[in-house]
């Protein structure tokens, strides 16, 4: 009976605490009064593109869409295609599932399964170099307060890392465009570091073994569903920051579910990891 009320208690206090967050509107909550290092306890981890900064539509797409015009292959991802294509996690994959529909252009139409994989491996470099030229021109469109709470979760001595199906060199490209003193200290796991991507929740899994944290211990930052089932299949608190390609999708899985992280702090977040934990820990989850 002790044992169930001492559970019961426990999981109650933590949903009066999130409940708070989760209503509340306004100004971001206070910095806890002499705040110092050790006061938050959890591993935060963003998706790339759509939460730390909107490139899937301006920079993504276009870079493929030159890459096929470069190979002379007749694909033009319009805007509502593209947002489509974004169930299918990884480049090369989502040409792949695109071309599986819709038929593979004239010169793989009889081509082998290994011939055709060699193509969007092809494409998917030639689009990363036009990625990286694009970011590299021009100011990168990071979403509201993202650098912020990253230096917060720095300066407090937690552990930052962006978890991407996207290709490592494009996301290291999008982290370099955050500055040298932040660049440094930010894990990155993307691309081909595992064999399965998104929703699969592999990329999560290799970065909580890497940074040595447990998994009830990390929240994620996600803007997709497919992001977030990967999230929650890893058994990790999950925020959603809905994107611009993201508005219409099934949220109904995350801890939270935000326009962006304007009213967001470390307050905030640990809270919703402590929550998970209390689940997990008590096998309620």
């Amino acid at each position: 009976m002790l044992a169930c009320l001492t559970i019961a208690s426990a999981l109650a206090s933590v949903r009066v605490r999130q409940g708070a967050h989760t209503m509340r509107a306004g100004a971001p909550a206070r910095a806890r009064a002499a705040a110092s290092m050790g006061d938050y306890d959890f591993t935060l981890l963003l998706d790339c593109d759509g939460v730390i900064a909107e490139t899937e539509r301006d920079v993504h797409r276009p870079s493929f869409n030159e890459a096929f015009k470069l190979k002379g292959i007749d694909t033009e991802w319009d805007v509502e295609t593209y947002g489509k294509l974004l169930e299918v996690g990884g480049g090369k994959e989502r040409m792949k599932a695109h071309w599986d529909e819709v038929g593979w252009p004239s010169a793989y139409a009889t081509a082998d399964e290994a011939t055709r994989w060699g193509l969007c491996q092809e494409l998917h470099t030639k689009k990363t170099e036009l990625f990286m030229e694009r970011i590299n021109k021009g100011d990168v469109p990071f979403r509201p307060r993202v650098l912020a709470t990253i230096d917060d979760a720095l300066t407090h001595g937690l552990d930052v890392a962006v978890c991407s199906t996207s290709n490592e060199q494009a996301v290291a490209a999008i982290v370099a465009k955050m500055g040298p003193a932040r660049a440094s200290k930010i894990r990155i796991f993307a691309g081909d570091a595992v064999a399965k991507k998104k929703p699969a929740p592999d990329i999560y899994l290799l970065a909580a073994e890497a940074l040595g944290t447990n998994t009830n211990r990390c929240i994620v930052i996600e803007d997709t569903n497919i992001g977030l089932r990967a999230a929650k299949a890893a058994k990790m608190a999950c925020m959603i920051t809905k994107s611009i390609y993201s508005q219409g999708e099934d949220f109904s899985q995350a801890d939270a579910v935000y326009n962006d992280l304007s009213f967001i702090d470390l307050d905030v977040l640990q809270e919703y990891v402590d929550a998970n934990h209390a689940k997990h820990l008590f096998g309620v989850a």
